[in-house]
This record gives structure tokens, sequence and C-alpha cells, in this order.
């Protein structure tokens, strides 16, 4: 067990749930925290709640490592964003490659502003579900702009941050793998049945690999990585 203690960005979707069981089972101690920026799919931030509960619940050693969530206001990053995921517009790629459901500078503000607050609460390590695998393309998600921010981000505070991103190098079939050797079956009914990834927020839809829309990028990124792993060797 690391007896450093770790924040986790947590959103409340498949990533992010799936990152929190990877701290829980090697930090002492975790928090972790969520940010309302406007979003379109706000759905997410009910699910978040519902993931905290359910894992408590279902894994009590766990639980007895989990401690605070957080939310923080960042309204302002929807308010001067125009994009698919906080504008009620049509998801289409944009002139410059990538799906207009890119929030520029999200990640890097999320990281920088997880690690003010861990700043605060004596925490060493800052837990994110960047992955640039099976992605979009985003550019805030890659490992070097991740890399580069941890540099910045503990010069800038005086204090020596660790980023840990163990989604980095997997596809979305080692994603939901990785939370079955967490957890086990348990672990991947809490992903498929209280997480939320879905762009448009549709929880009116339930899928083998949980609720969404099943068109966008997230849920075809997401139920393609469950048919990988089911079909896998040692898939569930």
């Amino acid at each position: 067990m690391d007896s450093r203690k770790a924040l986790v960005l947590f959103s409340g979707g498949q990533d992010s749930t799936t990152c929190l069981a990877w701290a829980l089972d090697r930090y002492a101690a975790v928090e972790t925290v969520g940010f309302d920026y406007g979003q379109r799919h706000r759905v997410e931030l009910e699910a978040r709640r519902n993931v905290l509960r359910e894992m408590r619940a279902r894994f009590p050693a766990w639980a007895s490592r989990l401690g605070e969530d957080h939310a923080v206001d960042l309204s302002v990053l929807g308010a001067i964003s125009d994009t698919a995921l906080t504008r009620e517009t049509e998801i289409r790629l944009t002139d410059a490659g990538l799906p207009n459901t890119f929030v520029p500078g999200r990640n890097l503000v999320f990281l920088t502003m997880a690690s003010a607050l861990a700043y605060r609460r004596g925490l060493d390590v800052v837990v994110g579900g960047m992955c640039e695998t099976d992605f979009s393309g985003y550019p805030d998600c890659r490992d070097d702009t991740v890399k580069a921010l941890q540099v910045a981000v503990s010069l800038g505070m005086g204090q020596r941050f660790t980023f840990e991103t163990p989604l980095m190098w997997l596809d979305k079939a080692q994603t939901w793998q990785l939370a079955f050797d967490l957890g086990g079956g348990a672990l991947v009914d809490i992903v498929a049945e209280h997480s939320h990834t879905c762009y448009l927020g549709d929880r009116s839809k339930r899928f083998e690999w949980g609720y969404g829309c099943g068109a966008c990028p997230a849920c075809e990124l997401r139920a393609a990585g469950y048919g990988r792993w089911r079909q896998a060797p040692g898939g569930m």
C-alpha cells in the first residue's frame, strides 16, 4: 500500500470510476473532486453521487480509505466555450479535425484546480482518466501535455505533485478489463449501471455496457470497447 494520499478527478463516468477504484486499491487515503463547468451532460453530476454511494456500500475495504468529495464551480469555463458539450448543438468534426466536443483548456484547468485543492488538503497525487489510446484526439488528453503540466504546476506551487493517468495507454476494452481486475463483476456492474459517459446526457436507453444515446463519440467508444472485452479471452 502506497502511504501517499491521492485526489481523483471524478466526473462520474466510466474512466474516472475505474481510476477511482485504481487509486483506492493503491493509496492509503483518497479524496475526489468533480467540476461543474456548465456541461450539457449534467446528469454526470448526479452519477457521481450514485457511484460513490455504491463504491462505499460494495467495497468496505475501499470505503475506509475513501474520504471527502469536493465539488468545484467552473461555470466560467462553459461560459467562454462554444462546444457541443456546453451548447445545444450537433456533434461534428471541426476544420481542425477535432470533434466539437473538445472544450479548450478543460483538462489543463481541471488539473490545475485539482492541484490547488490537493495543496490545501495535503495530498500528493492527482489522478486523472486522460487517455490517448481510444480517444477523440483531444490535445489535453495526451501524455506529453499531462507531464508538462505536472512540471509547471509543481514549480508554480512549490510542491512536488505526481499526476497519475492509469488509463493513458489502455484502449476501452482494456479499461473494462482493468475495472474487472480491480473489483470483479461488482465494479463492472457499478460502471454499467451507475456511471455516465454519454455526451448528450441520455439515460433513457440501457445497453449492456450502460446508459446512453448509443450514437455519440463517447457511447461509440464505450460500446466498442465493451464488445471487444466480452469477446476477448478472460472477458466476463
